[in-house]
Order: structure tokens, then C-alpha cells, then sequence
């Protein structure tokens, strides 16, 4: 894929905390000026300790994230067991170093598993794997990368993790043209995932996301 091609923009953080990881993400999918979903869910399931946040084309990152999931699901149902999350990292560094030429795609793999416990592994466009207690990635990543590294702390808690996510991405949407909608957090330890959503600085948004959380409670659609 030529790059000039490709009009698009995300935000999404993953950062492990004492017992599991936090993950967050904005909920624009856009072609240029024009946005084609302002409610996305950019954090995936691959299993039920591991999801991946994800950025770049939108038709890709999914395709890639379900072939992923396929694999560890075989893996899972094969071995007995759960599958450990740096198993899934290195699928996707594996898959997007093998069609680097063509796919735009940055995944941030993250979960919880008994050997490891929480993780996150940063897997960019160049196919690349890297382990780091907290990642941001997307065309947001560059108005909140400071913010991130300045309140970060090793071993922080589940509560203020939550609230560094949800403040970062708040912030790469405010500043960032390519970043809106709703904040998304998903929590993962050992219990699994725990996703909710964020949208107090939008009242237009919060009246949305509550008709869509009653209706998808109430069967209505």
C-alpha cells in the first residue's frame, strides 16, 4: 500500500499495572475529513485474558486480529491451556513483519496470563516486537507521549492506572484532529477483561453511548 494512500488516525495506550493492564482507546474510524464511525471498538478480543488495540486500516487490523485469534484459539483447544500473550504478540509481529509491504497496521497486544502476569507488547507497521510496561501508538500517540512518561510509575495501581489512561486519551482527542469520539477502557487481569466506556466531555456523546448501552441491555436491537 503507498502511504499517501492512506488517510487515517487513532489513539491507543495499553500500561501494565500490579496485577493485569489497562487498555484505552479513541473511538474515530476517518478517511480523510470524513469520519465513517464515531463509536468504533478499537480494543479486540483475541482470547479472554488477551485483546489488542488497534491502529492503521481499519479493514486490515481486523482481518489481522481475527486470524490471531484463530490461531490461539487452535492453540488453546490443542495444548489445554491458556495461551501466553507473548504467544499472540509474536503471531502479530510475525504476520505484519511477513506483509509489511502492504498492510498498515500497529497493534498493541495486551492481557494477563499465570506465568507473566500482565503485558504489553508494542508491535508497529515494521513488524517489530517490543515488551514495555506502557505503549501509545496511533496519530494521537505524539500530543500524549510526554503526559504518558511523566505521570507513569512501575507498579502502579489498578485505579490510577485507569485514570492515566483515561486522562491520555482524553488529551490526544482534544489536541489530535484524527482522534474523537469516546474513550474506551478495558481492565484485564486475572478474572479476564472488564471494558467500559468514557465520554463525560462530550454531552452529546454521553446521550449517545447511553441510548447504545440501553438498547444493547434491552435486546432492542
Amino acid at each position: 500500500m503507498d502511504n499517501c494512500d492512506y488517510f487515517g488516525g487513532t489513539t491507543i495506550i495499553a500500561v501494565e499495572f500490579d496485577g493485569g493492564v489497562v487498555m484505552g482507546a479513541d473511538s474515530r474510524t476517518s478517511c480523510r475529513t470524513y469520519v465513517s464511525n464515531r463509536s468504533a471498538d478499537k480494543l479486540t478480543r483475541i482470547t479472554d485474558h488477551i485483546y489488542c488495540c488497534r491502529s492503521g486500516s481499519a479493514s486490515q487490523t481486523q482481518t489481522l486480529a481475527n486470524t490471531v485469534a484463530y490461531a490461539m484459539n487452535y492453540y488453546e483447544c490443542s495444548m489445554g491451556e491458556p495461551a501466553l500473550v507473548r504467544d499472540a504478540a509474536v503471531h502479530f509481529r510475525n504476520k505484519i513483519y511477513d506483509s509489511r509491504q502492504t498492510m498498515m497496521a500497529s497493534i498493541i497486544v495486551a492481557g494477563w496470563d499465570r506465568r507473566h502476569g500482565g503485558q504489553v507488547y508494542s508491535v508497529p507497521i515494521t513488524g517489530l516486537m517490543v515488551h514495555e510496561p506502557c505503549a501509545v501508538a496511533g496519530s494521537g500517540a505524539a500530543y500524549i507521549q510526554g503526559f504518558v512518561t511523566a505521570h507513569y510509575r512501575p507498579g502502579m495501581q489498578q485505579a490510577d492506572t485507569v485514570e492515566l489512561v483515561k486522562n491520555a486519551v482524553q488529551l490526544a482527542i482534544q489536541h489530535d484532529c484524527s482522534s474523537g469520539g469516546i474513550v474506551r477502557l478495558g481492565v484485564i487481569n486475572e478474572y479476564g477483561m472488564d471494558a467500559c466506556v468514557c465520554c463525560d466531555k462530550d454531552p452529546a456523546m454521553v446521550k449517545y453511548a447511553n441510548t447504545l448501552l440501553w438498547n444493547l441491555e434491552f435486546g432492542i436491537w
